[in-house]
């Protein structure tokens, strides 16, 4: 038709090669870039004694390589995935606009258009699936790092208490030959209520909304960091319950900062309830929130069963209040459950803002993905309150419930201690298999009662079990049977030893 002109799109051997060389100029430029910025920020962990933080930046390298290559594969079998033809009853199922009405077909659509069949996927549409996945990936990458900063920032408050324990007035309020009922506690007046002791179905009620104030108490922490000093120190020990929680957690991080596979699996499930037959704005935006707040009441609870079970053994304590960790107190007797379903929430959330923001940049806010003022008001105000509520109140709850268990990590030692002790382990098991000395001569660390999990590594947690007798103290001279040892790490407090070693 007259006036009608076709727009045909330049390849590259018609394009100037002083374009070419600008653009890919560009590229590296930014590339370079982004990989200057991630080796500062390792170098920065690496001065800050942050092994784990390190590990998890080596994740999140490892992800965005893998997308890399998801990016490549779209690429290359674009076409390929565009002439698989299917038949037109199923491509006009689970449609997420309720329309499949287009007037711009690609070469391989009209080939199956001529077969009476459809396109699995149009080039067009392997495109933005490249962009979807990019998205999905950063929103959750950013919003694992703003959560676990939210959370490490609220828990800095409790920097103050930690030091409390140090005062004389800590000392002489906690006097260990005072009697008291465990009603005159301060951790009793705060759990030992009616609705705790008398009715379990006013408990969990009472347990969620504590969420929401106070989470986590002056008087919680003081007991609970009383509780697990009592059960894997001496009594006199002087551990900074604190800084021990911030290295457990750091350690979680790289877990949570993952993308493993079911991950994947997942988000391949969330867009397929996207479907508009499925009215996914009503329940889906939803799950997160509830998740979250159950694993809130839950660790809530468990603060409150363990009042109730040091109740239930005596009613008159001498000295505080004790509590004693188990693992009983959690889901499948596994401490670390609560991690993974904390996992899936900020994996399930990111990907509801991330999909949104997509479909906004994409298709434009008032598209068939959003056709409802209401769709559009839950998924942002639910968006927000769950990262909200998971780094101000349910992470830091984690954070000090989840130390309760049987067992503690690796995390009690700091990275120094934690590579010198396996550096001389290393070194003792060298010396075992070439001399016989060790051998003829009781270890005194068998009188100290210390037992350690045979395997230490950075990408493990061994569970260590120390008798209450024994204490780790960096100011405590080495037993005499270690005279003859190359190598003993004598580092626990980095702040006050940093790169100390004794050599005994």
């Amino acid at each position: 038709m007259a006036g009608e002109t076709t727009v045909e799109e330049r390849s590259i051997e018609v394009t100037p090669t002083w374009a070419v060389a600008t653009v890919c100029l560009i590229l590296i430029s930014v590339s370079v870039l982004i990989e200057h910025l991630l080796h500062l920020l390792a170098k920065y962990f690496n001065k800050k004694k942050k092994s784990s933080l390190i590990q998890t930046l080596h994740k999140i390298k490892s992800d965005l390589m893998m997308l890399g290559f998801m990016s490549l594969i779209l690429t290359v079998s674009e076409k390929r995935i565009s002439n698989i033809c299917i038949p037109k009853s199923m491509a006009e199922t689970f449609l997420p606009c309720g329309t499949m009405d287009s007037d711009d077909y690609s070469e391989e659509e009209l080939k199956c258009l001529e077969q009476g069949k459809v396109s699995l996927l149009s080039r067009q549409g392997v495109n933005q699936l490249q962009y979807l996945i990019f998205v999905l990936a950063f929103f959750h990458s950013l919003s694992c790092v703003l959560t676990f900063s939210l959370g490490m920032a609220k828990m800095r408050s409790w920097e103050s208490w930690e030091a409390e324990t140090r005062t004389l007035e800590y000392q002489f309020t906690n006097d260990p030959r005072r009697f008291q009922f465990t009603h005159q506690t301060s951790f009793g007046k705060r759990h030992l209520r009616f609705w705790s002791e008398h009715s379990r179905l006013l408990r969990w009620p009472a347990c969620f909304l504590r969420q929401f104030y106070a989470s986590v108490s002056r008087t919680d922490y003081l007991t609970l960091r009383r509780g697990f000093i009592t059960a894997h120190f001496a009594k006199e020990s002087h551990f900074n319950f604190q800084r021990y929680i911030n290295r457990a957690l750091e350690k979680d991080f790289g877990m949570v900062a993952g993308m493993s596979w079911w991950i994947w699996i997942i988000s391949v499930l969330f867009i397929f309830f996207n479907a508009q037959g499925f009215y996914n704005y009503l329940w889906l935006p939803f799950i997160p929130l509830v998740m979250l707040l159950v694993v809130g009441t839950k660790l809530e609870g468990i603060i409150t069963q363990m009042c109730l079970d040091s109740h239930g053994k005596s009613q008159v304590v001498i000295g505080p209040l004790l509590v004693r960790p188990s693992d009983h107190y959690f889901w499948f007797n596994w401490p670390k459950l609560l991690l993974h379903v904390i996992h899936l929430v900020l994996l399930q959330n990111s990907f509801q803002l991330a999909f949104f923001a997509w479909t906004w940049y994409k298709f434009g806010l008032r598209s068939c993905f959003h056709e409802k003022t209401e769709d559009i008001i839950i998924k942002i105000v639910l968006g927000v309150a769950v990262h909200m509520l998971c780094g101000y109140v349910t992470l830091p709850l984690y954070a000090l419930v989840t130390q309760m268990g049987s067992s503690m990590t690796n995390a009690v030692f700091p990275e120094s201690v934690a590579r010198g002790l396996k550096r001389w382990r290393g070194r003792a098991r060298k010396n075992l298999r070439t001399n016989d000395y060790y051998s003829a001569r009781p270890s005194s660390f068998d009188d100290a009662s210390v037992s350690l999990d045979a395997s230490l590594s950075l990408d493990a947690s061994p569970s260590f079990s120390l008798h209450p007798s024994y204490s780790v103290d960096r100011e405590r001279d080495p037993p005499s049977d270690l005279k003859d040892t190359k190598f003993v790490a004598a580092e626990i407090d980095d702040g006050q030893v940093g790169k100390r070693h004794q050599k005994i």
